[in-house]
């Protein structure tokens, strides 16, 4: 009976582990966001120096992101909240009172 029992467990516990795998994609034809062919999808902040002192919008943000190689950017006013986690595939791009970039760094 124990022995049973045992081998009922087992396989539920494999069958649900099967389900949670991870093996292959099933988003159909939609690839991921490639970075440039030399990076590994971290963030290389020195490719968006060009922005510092420009006005901090949407589309200066997307053409920072696509210079440093990030995953994701995203612009940071004077007293924003932010989380203390550090993320390498992420661009930030720092505005001062005015909305001009001061600071580029990743993170």
């Amino acid at each position: 009976m124990f022995r049973t029992r045992a081998s009922l467990a087992t396989l539920l516990v494999a069958a649900v582990l099967a389900g949670c795998s991870t093996g292959g994609s099933s988003g159909g034809d939609k690839a991921a966001p490639q970075a440039p062919v030399a990076n590994d999808g971290r963030c290389n902040a020195s490719g968006a120096d060009f922005a510092i002192g420009k006005p901090g919008t949407p589309e200066l943000l997307e053409q920072a992101r696509k210079a440093t190689g990030a995953q994701m950017a995203r612009i940071l006013h004077p007293h924003d909240v932010v989380t203390l986690e550090y993320r390498s595939d992420r661009l930030n791009l720092n505005v001062d009172e005015q909305g001009k970039v001061s600071r580029v760094n990743c993170g």
